[in-house]
């Protein structure tokens, strides 16, 4: 066990338990709320909760069990295609259920692993579990990622997500029809005031927008052609959820469990449609699309039916 005894400061004053473990000592905010889950922070001698706040001039006992740290771990995964490969960059189709790279409390297969056992070599630098990933797409979303594989092409890719030169096209099922068909979506997405695991339109997030665009219409959702010109993490569901549009099969931001399960749908309808970048090493506009997975072309199938 590891422990740290340390005051709050000024700056801290009437901050969530978990956002202060978070600032203080460098962890994330979720191993942060795991920690006060389990009983190990005090506040002036009393245990206090994730969502407890603290005061400046308390002092915070912690003790935590260190976690080992991640890595990569070669795993075949089948399904996972490799669109485009050279030298430099490797393009890859990711199925859903992979995570983009190891991570603390993830178990299942990877994008970087999946490379590895593919027998693909990555060698960038930075942190060994992260190496040549530029952007990432949740576990629950499928469809296109680059991942750099010599240090040139990951530092000029990484600089064309930052200065959003990179063409991210999604597409997404949503319920209901969003009024206007076409539209913009600027609002900050930020941690969620209450739970751990997710993100929400909030005064002080990053800025964050969304361009999109209504495809097709059934009853009761609809197909939209998503533009990201920001990459914040769940920005498409959140921002679809805050205007009462979830992704369908997404109950964490609020789908109809009903009309998932009528669909078949076991996670949210979100494809990473279309990606296009200027080649690292060239500087050739390049562009790649995926079609649906079979899940998602099935669910479309019903709706079209319906």
């Amino acid at each position: 066990m590891e422990s740290r005894r340390l005051p709050v400061p000024d700056g801290l004053d009437g901050t969530r338990v978990d956002a202060a473990l978070a600032k203080m000592l460098g962890f994330s905010r979720t191993f942060a709320a795991e920690i006060a889950e389990a009983g190990g922070v005090q506040l002036d001698g009393a245990v206090v909760g994730k969502s407890d706040r603290v005061q400046a001039g308390g002092w915070l006992d912690v003790e935590w069990r260190a976690k080992e740290e991640p890595r990569v771990v070669p795993v075949e995964v089948p399904d996972l295609g490799i669109a485009y490969q050279d030298d430099h960059i490797v393009v890859v189709d990711k199925p859903v259920g992979v995570a983009a790279h190891p991570s603390v409390g993830w178990e299942g297969p990877t994008v970087l692993g999946a490379l590895v056992a593919a027998g693909v070599r990555v060698a960038t630098s930075g942190a060994s579990e992260r190496q040549g990933i530029v952007h990432r797409l949740d576990v629950g979303t499928s469809g296109l990622m680059v991942v750099a594989k010599t240090e040139h092409a990951y530092t000029v890719l990484k600089r064309a997500f930052k200065e959003r030169t990179v063409d991210k096209i999604y597409h997404a099922v949503v319920q209901g029809h969003p009024d206007p068909l076409v539209g913009t979506i600027d609002a900050p997405i930020g941690r969620h005031p209450s739970h751990s695991w997710k993100f929400a339109v909030t005064p002080d997030g990053k800025d964050s927008v969304t361009h999109y665009e209504t495809i097709e219409a059934f009853p009761g959702a609809s197909l939209l052609e998503i533009h990201l010109e920001t990459g914040r993490t769940h920005q498409i569901r959140v921002h679809m959820a805050a205007h009462r549009h979830p992704c369908v099969g997404d109950p964490l931001y609020g789908a109809d469990p009903t009309l998932s399960a009528r669909l078949g749908l076991t996670r949210q309808w979100l494809h990473a449609h279309e990606l296009a970048f200027a080649h690292p090493a060239t500087g050739d506009w390049v562009t790649f699309t995926s079609p649906y997975p079979a899940d998602l072309a099935h669910a479309l199938a019903v709706l079209r039916g319906e």
